[in-house]
């Protein structure tokens, strides 16, 4: 993935030359390792700013939303799956962009590097295999795949599914991952367990809505945890408040979900927030055959009716 970044710069010198976009999407280096922002290119000159690596986690569908210019935006395989909800949803069209695809490899957990290492890290050294960082008294070297996000280790789509060109070969999928064991095994507890579960899983929360903001998929122009008419949760950090905020975002992202781990790459007390969207993919899966982004050609599960549908409660 290293070698993406004069690729991606080509593509987009190519694209302002031609006219063919107003803005390029992409990443530039962060003010601190393991943390690369997104940036907006708007001319030839921004495009040298921009860098590829494995730091690059956030979601750039995000800033796709309502916008009107002709956009170039480099997606990888999450990315791209949710471009194309953004699609099927009426965000963005199709002919507004040109994606430039970005095989991905997995995205680096910097918060399992800081915690693996004594001190502050002040710079990090990626290879194709490794992570090099470095800090005051240490310098230490991991495998990459022992400090991939936990989302990128069981990732299925790691090549966009949708592009205009790719900077490179796909890369080979991975198989032979069970997805679910997680969720399987939070089924597998009794009633009291799972709700012991859940306090412990969401008692650090702050209501900050970081996974909120960071989300490709919450743009409703009202939050439902900010309608006051009617007020749906309160405002502070009651326990039930806290539950009610995590349980209707997930239902809110139920068949729509990438698992592109926005939601817990940016909560700022590493809550894995995730398991609760993953139980609802892993339904959508199992009772629909859904995998969400992956087409533009069909109509989410709970986007559609279906006079057949399986289910007798819809009857």
């Amino acid at each position: 993935m290293l070698g993406y970044i004069d690729k991606i710069r080509e593509i987009g010198e190519r694209l302002f030359t031609d006219g063919k976009v107003d803005v390029v999407i992409g990443f530039a280096k962060g003010s601190m390792p393991m943390m690369n922002e997104p940036m907006m290119a708007r001319s030839s000159g921004d495009l040298q700013k921009m860098v590829w690596d494995g730091n690059c986690g956030i979601n750039l569908a995000n800033y796709l939303t309502n916008r009107k210019e002709k956009i170039g935006i480099v997606a990888k395989g999450c990315d791209s799956r949710n471009i194309v909800t953004h699609i099927i949803e009426n965000k963005i069209k199709r002919d507004q962009l040109y994606i430039i695809g970005v095989p991905c490899k997995g995205m680096i957990d910097r918060r399992a590097i800081s915690k693996a290492v004594p001190g502050e890290v002040t710079e990090v050294i990626e290879t194709r295999d490794s992570i090099r960082v470095k800090g005051r008294d240490f310098d230490e070297t991991f495998d990459r795949g022992d400090v991939l996000q936990k989302n990128c280790a069981v990732c299925l789509h790691r090549n966009p599914v949708i592009y205009d060109e790719l900077v490179a070969d796909p890369v080979v999928e991975q198989t032979g991952i069970d997805r679910y064991e997680d969720v399987r095994k939070i089924d597998s507890l009794s009633t009291e367990e799972k709700w012991r579960f859940f306090d412990d899983l969401l008692s650090p929360c702050v209501r900050c809505y970081a996974c909120r903001n960071a989300c490709p998929l919450c743009y409703c122009p009202t939050c439902f945890v900010d309608e006051s008419k009617p007020q749906w949760v309160g405002k502070g950090i009651d326990d039930i408040d806290i539950k009610t905020f995590h349980f209707l975002r997930a239902y809110h992202c139920a068949g729509r979900c990438t698992d592109c781990g926005s939601c817990e790459r940016s909560c700022p007390v590493g809550i894995n927030m995730r398991v609760l969207t993953k139980k609802l993919e892993m339904d959508c899966k199992d009772l629909f055959d859904w995998e969400a982004g992956l087409t533009l050609d069909k109509r989410p599960p709970l986007d559609t009716y279906r006079p057949d549908d399986p289910n007798n409660f819809i009857k």
